[in-house]
């Protein structure tokens, strides 16, 4: 999962400082890599390792000159996790194109070898986006007639057949303007702002506002559109399937304030508290909940609606380093276990003897979820109990979140819910139905028929067999092992 945005403005001193700030607001969505290209009388490129306060600085920002650019930041679930597979990546023909993208190619290997093989394009980096590019590329230097947004639209149909899996992808063709499009099941979101006749892509509109545009919708599930150099929008359906946006974007990804395919985030949070309230009511005089405390900051939402339906006080029971990055997107198990304890601290008067019931968003592994119960029972609670506001993870996600491997995931091939409670050491433990979570998002916008929960269910909406899930658990494993190994060169 990454966030990605493209501005078509038109100044060329303004659109890399508002590509910055847009980053800045996606920042939760990756915290490996950024960067930005613009486009003027060229191509001008920077990216690095880290976060976006840290890439970019006011000598750097003065330098990406252009009224068009796109800007990325990274969470990585492929590639040896260096620069090399920062996006956006860049390439010299045809024309000129600078592309960058939030999803995961299912089918990265055989493409690979495919492009080098029949297309006589070779790639260099292990980032998926690459792979986009190349095909993108290949299939619009073969385009020899009509308009030029019917070439492009052509192109766009080319990466639909031939590339697998999930992605929404923002690029930049030299001398002809911008391009969105999305996967044709519209797996990861993108959304579109108007600012006079200045136009934005992006993961999500967390930014328009601020800057200034207008929220215009989605790029549809399936979609290519094209903004031609006069600022003229052309928008064409390109392959027609069913709508399956990923349900996991309202559980954690998405920071409350976005719209995610016209669906509020806030509100989808808040029905799940009201969901996940009816199953506790029936057992409220066994439980005798004192307290109900959010994991920060993703659940404090549906916190708020659970405590006010259960009617039992809800305290911020836990505070949150900010300056500490997701612990979900962090890179190693390590890393993610060491930082909870400066990530959150408890507020002992709001825990210490009280029977608390913890609400957060999801367990996947499981580390972090027992480091912060034993946190609270270290600060004197009498009992705590864990809430979920989403179902057991019991499958690994290709689509671009780190579920890499079954293994890994606290809920799968366990028989109970007793089995993940004496794990993670609460004294009760209740889960989301996935038919809730369901029915928590699809409220916000009835026209959205089917959502992704291949994590949740097994149900891969493009049709992943059983053989392909496990080579892609494979090359996920071996892509952490580089990821490690470069880890411990840059630490020695």
């Amino acid at each position: 999962m990454c966030g990605v945005v493209g501005i078509f403005g038109n100044q060329e001193t303004r659109v890399s400082l508002e590509l910055y700030d847009s980053l800045i607001a996606l920042q939760h969505r990756g915290q490996d890599s950024a960067g930005i290209i613009t486009l003027n009388d060229g191509f001008h490129l920077h990216k690095k390792l880290g976060l976006v306060r840290n890439v970019f600085n006011e000598e750097v920002l003065s330098r990406l000159r252009g009224n068009m650019g796109i800007g990325h930041v990274r969470y990585s679930t492929v590639g040896d996790g260096t620069a090399n597979d920062a996006q956006p990546f860049l390439a010299s023909s045809p024309y000129g194109i600078a592309i960058a993208h939030n999803g995961n190619v299912t089918n990265f290997e055989k493409l690979k070898k495919e492009l080098a093989e029949k297309d006589l394009r070779q790639t260099n980096s292990g980032c998926d986006v690459e792979i986009i590019l190349n095909v993108f590329a290949s299939a619009l230097a073969k385009q020899k007639e009509g308009d030029f947004k019917e070439q492009v639209f052509k192109a766009v149909a080319e990466v639909h057949q031939r590339v697998q899996g999930s992605y929404s992808v923002v690029v930049i063709i030299a001398g002809k303007g911008m391009v969105a499009f999305r996967d044709p099941l519209g797996i990861k979101p993108l959304v579109i702002g108007k600012r006079g006749e200045e136009y934005i892509f992006a993961s999500e509109n967390v930014m328009f506002t601020t800057l200034g545009f207008e929220y215009q919708g989605d790029v549809q599930a399936g979609e290519c559109i094209f903004l031609d150099q006069e600022s003229k929008l052309h928008r064409k359906l390109i392959t027609k399937k069913t709508h399956c946006p990923c349900i996991f974007e309202h559980v954690y990804f998405a920071r409350p304030d976005a719209l995610i395919d016209n669906v509020s985030v806030y509100k989808s949070r808040l029905r799940m508290g009201n969901k996940l309230s009816e199953k506790i009511k029936p057992l409220m005089d066994e439980l005798k909940i004192d307290v109900v405390v959010p994991v920060p900051s993703t659940s404090t939402t549906t916190a708020l609606t659970l405590a006010y339906d259960l009617g039992v006080k809800y305290r911020e029971g836990l505070m949150k380093n900010h300056f500490i990055g997701r612990t979900f997107i962090m890179e190693s198990q390590e890393k993610r276990k060491k930082s909870v304890r400066y990530k959150l601290s408890p507020v002992e008067l709001e825990i210490k003897d009280k029977n608390v019931l913890l609400l957060d968003d999801s367990i996947v592994r499981g580390n972090t979820s027992k480091e912060i119960v034993r946190l609270l029972k270290e600060c004197g609670a009498k009992k705590v109990y864990f809430a979920v506001a989403a179902p057991p993870i019991k499958f690994p996600c290709v689509y671009g979140i780190d579920m890499p491997t079954r293994q890994e995931l606290i809920a799968h091939n366990k028989e109970s819910m007793e089995e993940i409670r004496k794990e993670i050491g609460a004294d009760f433990l209740i889960y989301q139905e996935l038919d809730d979570l369901v029915d928590c998002v699809h409220e916000g916008n009835p026209e959205v028929r089917e959502y992704c929960t291949a994590c949740f269910s097994g149900k891969y909406p493009t049709n992943i067999s059983a053989e392909e899930l496990l080579e892609l658990e494979e090359e996920r494993l071996v892509v952490r092992k580089k990821q490690k190994e470069q880890q411990m060169k840059i630490f020695k």
